[in-house]
């Protein structure tokens, strides 16, 4: 080394180096920096034993320690100290780098790296016990003197002041300071710097710098002794007491801060700095959208930071068998404690907060990745008993899919029956599984559906112990469900409550221009504000989730996922069902099949979210469970299943990956239209309170995919053979209540215009308006917009209905000319036809119709068609007939005035000639009515329809309340309610029973009545001719 003399010996240069590295003297005024200490007491006893006054390799350790004990003006405290010195020693490594003597070259380096050895070692001593070398430095910091060198070591910035280090990068102190140290020597250590790595990241936001901190902890794991001082830590999951909750989790545990890091809003309490939507999208109205973008790609990019972060961080700990459950375990208590989450309110003082359960959800999802291959080959090892079994996950309390809780308990109690045997097996449970399972499956796939009783068993407690992949599979979809999910309902409301906001300002504007006052000018301040905030939330929620494609991608695999594993239960993608559910299906939460719509809907709202995904999966699920109320008992869930496929109707997605879904999907094909006539029917009795109101938006959902599917020549002919073999079915109750619905939404609908037009009547009357005080106009005019609103969703809702009926009419006509059917159609027709062509027609005239979705004229001309597709098919005569019968609507003026008012706005000439020739049946329809009603007399009321009071023509008994009814008037009645009218009780029309003697003396009666009345009439006759005979014609 060209720093060294060459005639000094190698034990002169070992003593130069050492000295320099140890910053000490062993000779009095030796050098005259003030940082190198005089070791009087040492150097006296090198002598006293007769050895040469150098700091040779055998006395280091002595050095060391006198050095540390003395009290030294001016010297660094202990850790400082040894840190220093190992620095220096790597400085004298690369300086001796380049001697040519090798084997000098060798020795040093020994010597070196033992000194280094030795400061590692005496810092482990330090931080373990800190008052065992004096601090004359006076250093009483509370943080750990190690946090300053870890973040040096994994970057610099947050660091610098916070530890005895200063934040410098020490290369290799941190590998030989866990390589080779044992837990107990460390867990002081490791106590600390987690501590002070937690503190270092509470209440930080996205903007927050959690970089390096996150850096450090993952640092720190990445070392067995690490991992254990994190997991053992008493903090790694607080002490479980009754204040322990969700929130006290994320705020003290050791990783609940890290969660914690998000842009998404939190409680004033627990809110992060810097605060996002403040620094980000305060008045983004006013921002240029390049702005906009940017801030949107930095808290993408930071949060994938923060993901990523975690993730490594929590993996690095499963890897470690020794580590493994106390992760799992910690990840269960969050869940467990954050169950709350999934009520609609959520206690933010009770419950963790929505950032760190959406990180928690993209961090599980990363742990998922391994088994969400394209072919999900690691299916079979999800096991459904998990459930059941786990003493983890409390799922047992969640709403199934379709079992009970007491179905559950009797299931696990039935499963558990039965003897014993040595190996811990239940032979008898075993077998009635195995029973159950061949009664409910079948398929090559059907073996996944039984539960695996051969798992293996921990040796100690005998409960079957789970895979990860099995353990993750669940915790994944409970920390979706109560974080991305949660955030996406939260994401939608928050929409909904900015447009209604947007709406209220609005209507305050206009308030204040016809009547200004002080106060509507504090409310429109007050809202003013109020979507400055939602905006800004808003904005946060769209970089955070919205625009993160991983997130949802991801999220969208694990519930393809989900899906296939769920059919697999039930036997594999093939119909129809098996008639009995699988308990192991119909146990399993709901929020599975829930959350897995829900995150569809929401990203076939998104563009191109769904490119890439493999939706044919999602798709066979929802034709096989749409209509299966014997596996998913929610209509509403069911009906969910709905909205995903009206997302992905062509028209609406945008996307062409979609229509194949519709067109070219063999279960799509089969199934897709009877499912959605059935769902139709099943969801007018959903059992909720709001059941009456809920059903409009469920069928609108519905009538879309209807109308697009009749467009599509393959369906269309599938709804004609459903229509042919289900006339006497699920297509006649379909009819029922489309009919009924149209028949209350347009009468809504005319109803509402009308007090409409009286409000705005009174609006137009200035004088007398200004004259009312103000409180009454503010009252007035949110009632007005709010008839707007009513209007507006109620005839569109009836177009809708109206239209289906109309196309459908055209190519299927006999079932609306069923006996049980064909009055109910004519009536709904002749109402709407006077209310259009009537004489109260001019007091339907609105400013604006096409605002509030009322076109009088094209809702006429689809009343007309339908008249006339139902004429065309009416091969018994029998319709023109029906309209005669309905007394509320129908007069002899009502076609010809129809007919009228069609030659004005254009009717096609076919059409309008078909309606006449149809008028003009129901005129000699009417004229034979009245004859036959002369004909009969007097009929008794025996022989009457109690609730029509008509006279019946195919008597039959109710099996309970006994009494008699005209077979097509109580058919009618039981499309709708399955329950006898008279007494509640339960009715099919199997059930009713023909009166065979009383429909014999009916017939016999009308046989009489007819006779009688044609021997009047030859009688009347005989007695004109004689008459005639003997009087003169001209007198």
């Amino acid at each position: 080394m060209s720093s060294l003399k060459p005639h000094r010996s190698p034990s002169e240069i070992e003593d130069i180096i050492l000295r320099k590295i140890f910053m000490v003297s062993l000779f009095d005024s030796m050098e005259n920096d003030s940082c190198i200490v005089y070791l009087e007491l040492t150097a006296a006893e090198i002598l006293s034993e007769g050895k040469d006054l150098k700091l040779l390799r055998d006395e280091m350790e002595r050095v060391l320690i006198d050095r540390l004990s003395g009290n030294f003006t001016f010297a660094e405290n202990p850790f400082q100290y040894l840190v220093g010195c190992y620095l220096r020693a790597n400085d004298e490594l690369k300086k001796i780098g380049n001697m040519k003597d090798k084997v000098m070259k060798t020795d040093l380096e020994g010597v070196i790296n033992h000194a280094k050895k030795l400061f590692v070692s005496y810092c482990r001593i330090h931080l373990g016990n800190v008052g065992m070398f004096p601090d004359w430095g006076g250093g009483n910091s509370s943080v750990s003197p190690l946090l300053g060198l870890v973040f040096g070591e994994v970057g610099s910035g947050v660091g610098d002041g916070l530890g005895g280090g200063g934040g410098m990068s020490v290369p290799g102190f941190f590998k030989e300071l866990f390589r080779d140290a044992d837990y107990e020597s460390m867990e002081v250590v490791m106590k600390q710097l987690y501590e002070d790595l937690r503190g270092s990241v509470l209440k930080v936001s996205a903007l927050g710098n959690f970089q390096q901190p996150l850096r450090a902890l993952s640092m720190l794991v990445s070392y067995p002794v690490g991992a254990q001082g994190l997991v053992n830590h008493p903090w790694w999951t607080p002490p479980q007491s009754v204040y322990l909750n969700g929130r006290v989790i994320e705020m003290t545990s050791i990783l609940g801060p890290f969660f914690h890091v998000s842009a998404l809003p939190d409680h004033t309490m627990f809110k992060s700095q810097p605060d996002v939507g403040q620094q980000c999208f305060s008045e983004a109205s006013t921002r240029r959208p390049a702005d906009l973008l940017s801030s949107f790609k930095t808290i993408k990019t930071v949060m994938k930071i923060l993901y990523d972060g975690l993730a490594e961080v929590l993996r690095c700990l499963l890897k470690n068998t020794a580590t493994r459950g106390n992760v799992l375990e910690y990840l269960a208590v969050v869940i467990n404690k954050n169950a709350a989450r999934a009520h609609i309110q959520v206690d933010p003082l009770a419950c963790a907060s929505l950032g760190m359960f959406v990180s928690l959800s993209a961090v599980m999802l990363r742990l998922c990745e391994p088994f969400l291959d394209a072919n999900l080959t690691k299916r079979d090892k999800i096991d459904p008993n998990y459930i059941f079994e786990s003493s983890r996950l409390e799922l047992r309390e969640l709403t199934a899919l379709h079992a009970s809780s007491e179905e559950v308990s009797e299931w696990i109690k039935k499963f558990n029956v039965g003897n014993i045997d040595g190996s811990g097996n239940n032979n008898e449970g075993k077998n009635w599984l195995l029973q159950s399972q061949e009664a409910t499956s079948a398929g090559t796939n059907a073996g996944r559906s039984v539960l695996q009783l051969n798992k293996p068993m921990s040796s100690d407690s005998q409960k079957p112990k789970y895979t990860f992949i099995c353990e993750c599979f669940f915790m994944t979809a409970r920390a979706l469900n109560l974080g991305l999910l949660k955030a996406i309902s939260d994401f939608n409301h928050l929409v909904q409550d900015l447009s209604r906001a947007e709406d209220s300002l609005s209507t305050l504007k206009e308030m204040r221009e016809q009547a200004p006052s002080p106060q509507v000018q504090q409310d429109i301040a007050r809202l003013e504000k109020e979507i400055e905030l939602y905006s800004q939330e808003k904005f946060c929620y769209e970089a955070q989730i919205v625009r993160d494609e991983q997130l949802l991608e991801n999220a969208l695999s694990f519930y393809r996922l989900m899906l296939v594993w769920l059919v697999d239960l039930v036997g594999g993608f093939k119909m129809p069902l098996p008639l009995t559910c699988p308990m192991e299906f119909a146990s399993l939460p709901e929020h599975f099949v829930e959350d897995a719509m829900e995150l569809v809907i929401f990203a076939s709202r998104i563009p191109k979210a769904l490119d890439g995904v493999l939706l044919d999966d999602f798709m066979n699920f929802i034709i096989m469970f749409m209509a299966s109320p014997n596996y998913i008992r929610n209509p509403y869930l069911r009906a969910k299943m709905v909205e995903v496929l009206n997302c992905w109707m062509p028209r609406r997605s945008g996307s062409s990956a979609t229509s194949t879904l519709f067109e070219g999907h063999q279960l799509s094909l089969q199934y897709l239209v009877r499912n959605l006539l059935k769902l139709y029917v099943d969801i007018e009795f959903t059992g909720s309170h709001t059941q009456f109101y809920d059903k409009f938006n469920i069928r609108h959902n519905i009538a879309g995919l209807l109308e697009y599917l009749w467009q599509v020549p393959s369906h269309r002919n599938a709804w004609r053979q459903i229509a042919k073999e289900e006339e006497q079915g699920v297509y006649l109750n379909f009819l029922n209540f489309l009919i009924n619905d149209s028949i209350y939404l347009l009468d809504e609908s005319l109803n509402k215009i009308l007090e409409l037009k009286e409000i705005e009547a009174e609006m137009s009357n200035t004088v007398a308006w200004e004259s009312r005080p103000a409180q009454e106009r503010q009252e007035r005019t949110r009632l007005f917009h709010s008839q707007e609103n009513i209007i507006r969703i109620d005839m569109k809702l009836a177009n809708e209905d109206v239209s289906m009926l109309a196309f459908s009419s055209e190519e299927i006509s006999a079932p609306f000319l069923l006996p049980e059917m064909v009055e109910r159609v004519a009536s709904m027709l002749n109402y709407f036809l006077l209310q259009l062509v009537g004489p109260q027609r001019k007091s339907l005239t609105l400013k604006d119709p096409v605002k509030y979705e009322f076109r009088p004229k094209e809702l006429l001309k689809q009343i007309v068609k339908i008249y006339v597709h139902l004429a065309r098919g009416d091969k018994e005569n029998v319709f023109p007939a029906a309209i005669t019968r309905d007394g509320r609507s129908f007069n002899e003026q009502l076609f010809a005035a129809g007919a009228d008012v069609l030659r004005k706005i254009g009717e096609d000439a076919r059409i309008l000639q078909e309606f006449i020739d149809l008028g003009t049946k129901t005129k000699v329809a009417a004229s034979d009515a009245m004859d036959a009603e002369a004909v009969l007399g007097d009929i008794p009321d025996e022989f009457l329809d109690p609730i029509q009071y008509t006279l019946m023509k195919d008597p039959v008994m109710l099996p309970s309340s006994r009494i008699t009814l005209d077979r097509p008037v109580i058919q009618r009645h039981l499309l709708s309610d399955n329950s006898d009218p008279f007494n509640r009780s339960h009715l099919t029309a199997e059930m009713l029973i023909p009166n065979t003697e009383l429909k014999a003396r009916i017939e016999e009666f009308i046989r009489s009545q007819g006779q009688r009345s044609r021997d009047l009439s030859m009688q009347a006759t005989k007695d004109t001719v004689h008459t005639t005979s003997h009087e003169p014609l001209i007198e």
